[in-house]
């Protein structure tokens, strides 16, 4: 298991092992995106867990892309204090972490209580109605990603991470699906690509080339039509040649069926059940010449090792398994190999969406 536990630069970053905790809605925050105690501390706990680097749940870069009353913000400066205590509840036990940046498009719940923004004016299946995203709404979203990068930066979070996953905004313009638009930000993935690049571009100008810029994107979206494997590569390279320092690579969306859902229910108790995305990231990894991330349903540290030996990623991103067992790496770091206890019920994700906070339903059970 070494390999696991051995170093490696992403950026101008060093990490002290392959484990990422991947971006977890954690609905901790207080009533006006604020960074409460208990999100600090969750922080700290992961910390000491020896998690290799801490991402956190999406942070929303404006009023108008928040999901949810108890999600974190990165909107304003006067959040600048908090956001540090958490950045330094992490480096106090030994800990890097980044802040996951993030607008939730035609998902959102608009602190004014606007319309939702979206790529395109859909409502069908499990999209509900948006305005449709215009020229001067690219730019300012551009603008309000960079000055959310800034803040990062300002309060001493190690690096940032672009959400373009799962079916939010950036991941909604990527997608065939939610993007129906006939100019320039719509139909073939070189335009398609348009709206996350501008944001990339404004985020890699305002932090300058040595602050690490991270992208989560879906390998695929498990749609039709929807983001393929082959896109995502080309995305991923395009960002690459521009100065992006690691690719997270996951899959599905909430408009997805449930059995290709990111958070996908039942039991990984099997290697056949694990790594839901591996195939599709070995594929990606392939064509880039930066770290690969992957994520998704990896619930032992053999299987963890074997991808990385196979080249389907650099690090392997964990998120469930990390609530149910804040030390789960530190375990296998110190040889008790047995696979995470996370049975994968997502009970813990209806936790942090009630307004009571991430937390996993099962603490205290006897694992076996």
């Amino acid at each position: 298991m070494n390999q696991l536990f051995t170093s490696i630069r992403i950026g101008s970053m060093t990490l002290k092992n392959r484990f990422l905790r991947s971006a977890t809605f954690e609905g901790l925050a207080g009533p006006g995106g604020e960074v409460t105690e208990k999100l600090a501390a969750l922080m700290a706990e992961l910390a000491r867990g020896r998690a290799g680097l801490i991402v956190t749940g999406n942070a929303y870069v404006r009023g108008d892309g928040r999901t949810r009353p108890t999600q974190m913000a990165i909107d304003r400066d006067e959040l600048l204090p908090g956001l540090a205590r958490m950045a330094e509840a992490a480096h106090r036990e030994g800990g890097a972490i980044a802040v996951q940046i993030a607008h939730s498009g035609c998902y959102s719940d608009p602190v004014d209580g606007s319309t939702p923004l979206g790529l395109s004016n859909l409502s069908f299946g499990k999209i509900p109605a948006c305005r449709e995203l215009t020229g001067q709404d690219a730019s300012e979203l551009a603008s309000a990603f960079a000055r959310a990068a800034v803040r990062a930066r300002a309060a001493g979070f190690d690096a940032v991470q672009l959400h373009a996953a799962h079916g939010y905004l950036l991941s909604q313009a990527l997608s065939p699906y939610y993007n129906r638009r006939t100019d320039a930000y719509g139909g073939p993935i070189e335009n398609r690509m348009k709206l996350p690049l501008e944001v990339y571009r404004a985020v890699r100008s305002a932090v300058g080339g040595d602050y690490p810029v991270l992208i989560k994107i879906n390998s695929r979206d498990y749609l039709e039509p929807g983001l393929t494997p082959e896109e995502t590569a080309l995305v991923c390279r395009t960002l690459q040649d521009e100065g992006l320092d690691l690719a997270e690579l996951s899959g599905g969306t909430m408009a997805s069926d449930p059995k290709f859902s990111p958070i996908r229910a039942g039991r990984c108790d099997t290697p056949g059940r694990e790594a839901w995305f591996r195939v599709d990231a070995a594929a990606i990894k392939a064509s880039l010449a930066i770290p690969v991330a992957l994520v998704g349903g990896v619930r032992a540290p053999q299987t963890a090792k074997a991808l990385i030996e196979e080249g389907a990623a650099d690090l392997i991103a964990l998120s469930r398994p990390l609530i149910r067992e804040p030390g789960l790496i530190a375990r296998w770091e110190s040889g008790d190999l047995r696979p995470a206890a996370c049975l994968s019920d997502n009970l813990c994700m209806a936790e942090a969406r009630s307004g009571r906070g991430l937390r996993c339903m099962r603490e205290g059970e006897k694992t076996s």
